[in-house]
């Protein structure tokens, strides 16, 4: 089978999520920007984060499809009250305004899928390593 890991955004797509979850080796893959609606697919690497981020005014619903992982959670960065093990079939919900981070604890990349409601990212953003959304000027 092959995935299209094209951003189809304002498109009507229907897709296999888990199966472009799994396969995904890229650090993030914006695969639907919407108005309103952004989903990305993530492989967080062994000893990796996500990065400790806030969204401001974004909610946000990740689902974990293989792996294991620590999520953090609290209204300041220095001040992550929430804290909870995480792993395959796991979601996380996430308040718009809360600083959040997901840390891979295992020794395989920590697979998962994240909706943003609305769009964090620019429409089409890959990002192949962690180093490299680091790098992105457009990336906060």
């Amino acid at each position: 089978m092959s995935l299209d890991y094209s951003d189809r955004g304002k498109q009507p797509v229907v897709a296999d999520i888990e199966a472009l979850t799994l396969e995904n080796d890229n650090y993030r893959t914006t695969i639907w920007t919407g108005d309103k609606l952004q989903v990305t697919v993530m492989a967080i690497q062994p000893g990796d984060d996500i990065g400790l981020e806030i969204h401001h005014g974004i909610d946000q619903f990740l689902r974990i499809e293989s792996g294991t992982g620590l999520c953090k959670m609290g209204p300041a960065a220095d001040n992550l009250t929430f804290q909870q093990p995480v792993k395959d079939d796991d979601a996380i919900f996430v308040p718009a305004d809360t600083w959040h981070n997901v840390e891979n604890t295992g020794t395989e990349p920590l697979k998962l899928y994240t909706i943003y409601a609305g769009p964090d990212h620019v429409k089409g953003t890959v990002h192949p390593t962690h180093e490299d959304a680091r790098k992105d000027p457009n990336e906060s």
